[in-house]
This record gives structure tokens, sequence and C-alpha cells, in this order.
């Protein structure tokens, strides 16, 4: 990874010297989809739900390529972990990046997330399936009064149990608009769902959350979505295969240690020294290389204001090769460990499960891929 600041190095070596507190009950976490209540609050005390803050607002103003870097560390030890506490650290950086509401709610909201204030936008409804598809969500909002009446269901509401406030989607018919309201967590009506059962990422509570008559004061409307998110470059979606990055590397530091350790005696040595395990490590190692400079390079061109503006598609094509190079990385790993790794005492299990989860995670690899084919069309259409 590239080390830019010292901020990023404080926490990279803090991530670390802590390492035992978050990989303490992973295991079990994982098993019996509890959430990690403990470790994400230690993260929102010490000013990491901060990390993407401006400075302008009091936090720390982390980069893209500087977020992407933290929690690539994170997630080499804990991925639910670093999943769940990554959204709050694309959603604060992309909304004050874009400044997208009023000086006022942005400056309540930076207060409450220098106060620990954890966040997450709800997009997601059964009926829609995923926002960056354009459904219009069934969520309603009615204006009674000075209040707005909320009223709807949503999903994956990823890091629910910690979350102070809910960034939710609703239909305005007043605005005929898709408006976006922030939800108090302990508004009443707001109520969590426990639904999430699947078999990766077990650990994010990613359950449902109900709205039932939720009233909120009319400025608790931020925003009136003028054109598709998946129409406007966001950077800070990096930190998804940032995440899944660090689990890849975690899964390529179990089998690297495996290799060097195992010695069956069949052989004089560790497998360490087979041709084919070290084929495998060899391309363990090319996919790491690939998927670490295509990331980091798209994430520094964001960075700069100047060569911004020549991304096209690279955003969603990094989180799709590294997405791709994550599920290399972990099959190679499993096959150096062999059927060991199919133990459910082996993290590689839990690794292979989890890297499966960023297939569904934004942007979608259908949709990069089509806007990859359309762009060198066009390119090609323009000479």
């Amino acid at each position: 990874m590239f080390v830019q600041n010292d901020i990023q190095q404080h926490w990279i070596e803090k991530l670390q010297q802590h390492r035992d507190f978050f990989l303490d009950g992973a295991a079990e976490r994982d098993e019996t989809r509890t959430f990690p209540l403990a470790q994400i609050e230690w993260l929102a005390r010490e000013g990491y739900g901060a990390l993407t803050l401006p400075t302008a607002y009091g936090g720390k103003g982390l980069s893209v390529s500087s977020m992407i870097a933290v929690q690539e560390t994170l997630a080499s030890i804990d991925g639910s972990t670093a999943l769940a506490i990554g959204w709050q650290l694309g959603v604060v950086g992309d909304l004050y990046e874009k400044q997208l509401w009023d000086q006022h709610m942005l400056a309540f909201l930076a207060h409450e997330i220098k106060d620990g204030a954890l966040i997450n936008r709800n997009a997601s409804e059964a009926a829609t399936g995923s926002p960056t598809r354009g459904g219009r969500p069934e969520t309603t909002a009615v204006q009674d009064g000075d209040f707005w009446v909320l009223n709807g269901h949503k999903t994956f509401a990823t890091t629910s149990p910690a979350l102070r406030y809910f960034i939710v989607t609703a239909w305005c018919a007043e605005k005929n608009s898709i408006c976006h309201f922030l939800v108090p967590k302990a508004a009443d009506g707001v109520t969590l769902e426990k639904t999430w059962n699947t078999v990766a990422m077990r650990a994010t509570a990613s359950d449902d959350l109900l709205l039932q008559n939720v009233r909120i004061p009319l400025h608790y409307l931020v925003e009136e979505l003028q054109a598709p998110r998946a129409q406007q470059l966001n950077g800070w979606l990096l930190h998804i295969p940032a995440c899944y990055l660090g689990i890849a590397q975690a899964a390529r530091n179990y089998a690297i240690h495996y290799a060097k350790t195992y010695a069956p005696n069949s052989i004089n040595t560790t497998i360490s020294e087979l041709p084919n395990v070290q084929m495998h490590i060899g391309h363990i190692e090319q996919e790491l290389l690939e998927m670490r400079h295509f990331l980091y390079s798209v994430a520094r061109m964001y960075d700069d204001p100047q060569l911004r503006t020549q991304l096209t598609e690279e955003l969603g094509a990094a989180k799709t090769k590294v997405m791709n190079g994550a599920l290399k990385v972990v099959d190679l790993a499993m096959r150096i460990c062999g059927a060991h790794s199919l133990q459910m005492t082996c993290p590689l299990q839990r690794y292979y499960r989890d890297v499966r989860a960023g297939l569904h995670n934004p942007p979608m690899e259908d949709i990069t891929v089509m806007k990859l084919a359309k762009h060198a069309l066009c390119s090609y259409e323009r000479g």
C-alpha cells in the first residue's frame, strides 16, 4: 500500500497495534451473525468516523487514496468490521466533497460526527433492488404541518446497530421527486428487523430498516435527487474494493504462513518448497500487485482535480478488477492449504464467503462492463 501522510500512517499503525482486539471473536461473530459493536464503537470514539470529514469542518480530511489504505489495513484484520465502518467514510467523504446539503445541515452533521456519530445511506428496497439501477423507492414522505412523515421498508441497513442517523431515500409526491431525509435512529417509529442471514459478511448487521409514521422536522429533508447517483463520479466508493483487497491480503498471508510451516512426512521440507505451491504463490503475488496498483492509481487520479476530469469508467473498472482478483487470490490460497481450508476453524473459508459479497456491492460488474463497451464504441466512432 502507499503511505502519503502522518494521519494515514498513524491509523495503519494503530490498527495493527489493536489487531488482537479486532480478531478476537471474529470467527464467532461470523457464525452467530453478531455485530462487532465493541470494535465499531471503539473506532467511533477514537475518531475513525471523522477521517474523511474535511478539515474545514473539524475532521482529518483524508483523501480517497489515504482512506483506502487505512480501510485495506482494517479489512486485512477483519473484513466485516471494515465494510461496516467503510460506509461511514465513503458517505461522509462524498457528502462534503460535493456539498450536497445546505451549510446549516452540513455543520450540524459535522458536529455530530466529531461527537462519534455514525451514519449511512439507506436506499435499497426489496421491490426496487439496487438503487444504482434507477428504481423509484416505495418509501414515501408526506408533509404534515411542520413535519415530514415517512413510511417504508428499507433493506441492507449496514452498520445499523451503531448508527445515530440514517439517510433515507423516499418518494415525495409534493415535490414529484426522490428526496433524501436525515432520520435519527432514536425517532419514534424507527425499528430494525434482524433479517441479515447470508453466507457472506455475516457480521455487518445489514438488516432491514422499518419506518412507521416517522415524524422528522421539515429541514431534515436534506437533498432532492437531481440526477441518478450512478451518473456521478464518486471516488469514495473505492472503500468497497479496498475492503476486498484487504481480505485477499489476509488470505495470502494465511497461505504463506501455512506453506512455510506445514511439513507432511511424505517430504523432507515444508510445502513451500514444492514447485506447484510456489506457482500458486507467484500467481497470488502477481494478482495482488495488479489489484493494488490499479486501485491506488485510480484513487490518486480522483484526488487530483486536474486528473479527475480524465476519468471515464476507471472507478467502476477498478472495483471490478479488485473484486475478481480477490476471488482468484482466495481460491489460490485455498488450493495451497488444501482440504484444511474447508475446516470451519480455518479463516480461509470465511474469506472465501466474504469476498463473494463484493459481487453485489456497487457498482455492479455488468453495468461497468457495458459502460466500458459503450465508451470504446463511442471513442472508435469519434476516431
